[in-house]
């Protein structure tokens, strides 16, 4: 994998840090693949994300979230095998401490945690509070008939208006033999 030194924009940019910090994470080999895990979206504001931690109990998993950062550690607290007289001639199934980190938008917060068949599944919700949601104005749209919304006439004339600038920029372009619209 490609390394990429991004300390010129460190010292010629100021409130990027998360930022770059960010993508010196994805560009570094210090995440290894070492659980595997899957991340699903199980609904318009609803994500997942599924660890295989196949042989660690729910005693020796821990999950934190903090600031945007949601980590999941698992560790081995003592051998399997110290009681029995076996002894292991081939370790296939991987029982080692793991760190994953992930990083979590604004407004995700952990619903649900739960392990099954030796996955560890949480649930994530996005839940925007309303004074930072986007306000919805009435006055450009209404309701048409069946419940479908339809632009204003200020809308219909702003979008004509910006298409016929389209057009005439297609127009005036060098080497252009006409417009053809589809």
């Amino acid at each position: 994998m490609r390394s990429y030194d991004l300390t010129p924009f460190y010292r010629s940019t100021v409130g990027f840090d998360r930022l770059f910090n960010l993508l010196d994470q994805v560009t570094s080999d210090g995440s290894p693949g070492y659980p595997p895990y899957n991340i699903e979206r199980t609904g318009e504001n609803a994500y997942r994300i599924s660890v295989a931690v196949s042989g660690f109990s729910q005693a020796e998993l821990s999950i934190v979230a903090k600031e945007n950062t949601l980590t999941i550690k698992g560790e081995k607290t003592a051998n399997e095998t110290s009681g029995n007289n076996s002894e292991v001639l081939y370790r296939g199934i991987a029982s080692r401490a793991f760190e994953r980190v992930f990083q979590l938008a604004d407004f995700v917060q952990v619903k649900n945690a739960s392990l099954e068949n030796g996955l560890l599944h949480v649930d994530l919700v996005r839940e925007i509070p309303e004074a930072k949601k986007p306000p919805q104005h009435s006055d450009q749209r209404r309701e048409g008939p069946a419940g479908r919304r339809r632009l204003g006439q200020q809308g219909r004339c702003l979008i004509s208006l910006q298409r016929r600038q389209i057009l005439a920029a297609r127009e005036n372009a060098p080497g252009n033999r006409g417009v053809f619209l589809v």
